[in-house]
């Protein structure tokens, strides 16, 4: 199995940015499909951005695609997530994942492995 941290949340003012870190261990991020996910106070968790296994392709809501950037390092085991141009409405909770699966999910339910999050308030 994976074991997943984030790091690099914190507060940041409309039209910042951010970089989100999520450090793996126990398994090479390689073999997951690797997402972030994120939940605000109230509401559901859900989909940001991932990529398949092999980490060619790459997978974005459209609340985020072209603000948001999912990549990874290898050699680190690490899968970062840098935002930009944030938002008040991008204030939540954001989780790294980890899926044994074949096929990219949007769905938190499929996902296997969860870090325990890192909170992200844009103030406007």
């Amino acid at each position: 199995q994976v074991q997943l941290v984030e790091s690099g949340g914190g507060l940041v003012q409309a039209g910042g940015s951010l970089r989100l870190s999520c450090a793996a261990s126990g398994r090479t991020i390689s073999l997951y499909t690797m997402g972030w996910f994120r939940q605000a106070p109230g509401q559901e968790r859900e989909f940001v951005a991932a990529f398949a296994r092999g980490g060619i392709r790459t997978y974005y809501a459209d609340s985020v695609k072209d603000r948001f950037t999912i990549s990874r390092d290898n050699a680190k085991n690490m899968v970062y997530l840098q935002m930009n141009s944030l938002k008040p409405e991008d204030t939540a909770v954001y989780y790294c994942a980890a899926d044994g699966g074949v096929l990219v999910s949007r769905l938190p339910h499929q996902y296997d492995y969860w870090g325990q999050g890192t909170q992200v308030t844009v103030s406007s």
